[in-house]
């Protein structure tokens, strides 16, 4: 099976998208969230506590209580927020970071090409920021579906 992006870790981007887009200063509530993104309160509690372990987020207590951004939206890229959910991103085992996954390692050449595709993999989500998926949502809705502007 190729790499993919678990349910998991497609979420936790959404999630990330709207405490970005809707906190602006205040916290965001889950309940708000689940049912703007329509998914269960229940799995975005596990996904928001991993992401509050790992720091992404800061959660407030109390009846004003909730969560927002640890830190502002230029400074999370797509592939800090996804590596916390799906740890590392390479498409095959034997191009893991430090990881000699067979003892055809040194002498194999498709080896090569795995970290290629890793590595184009790397640069997108390590180049794209928070901030540049809110400019790409507020593009979408400028732009109708038929390339006209919206009123």
């Amino acid at each position: 099976m190729g790499m993919q992006i678990s349910t998991k870790g497609r979420y936790a981007m959404r999630l990330m998208l709207d405490i970005a887009k809707y906190s602006r200063g205040e916290t965001v509530k889950i309940k708000d969230i689940a049912d703007r993104q329509d998914i269960s309160p229940k799995y975005l509690e596990q996904i928001i506590s991993e992401l509050n372990r790992a720091g992404l987020v800061k959660s407030t207590r109390g009846p004003q209580g909730g969560y927002s951004l640890a830190k502002s939206p230029e400074e999370y890229t797509v592939g800090s927020i996804l590596r916390v959910m799906e740890g590392d991103l390479s498409v095959v085992q034997c191009v893991k970071d430090g990881e000699e996954f067979c003892d055809r390692y040194d002498t194999c050449t498709t080896v090569r090409l795995w970290r290629k595709v890793s590595d184009a993999i790397s640069s997108v989500v390590d180049n794209v920021t928070l901030a540049d998926l809110l400019r790409w949502e507020a593009e979408k809705n400028i732009i109708a579906i038929d390339g006209s502007e919206k009123e």
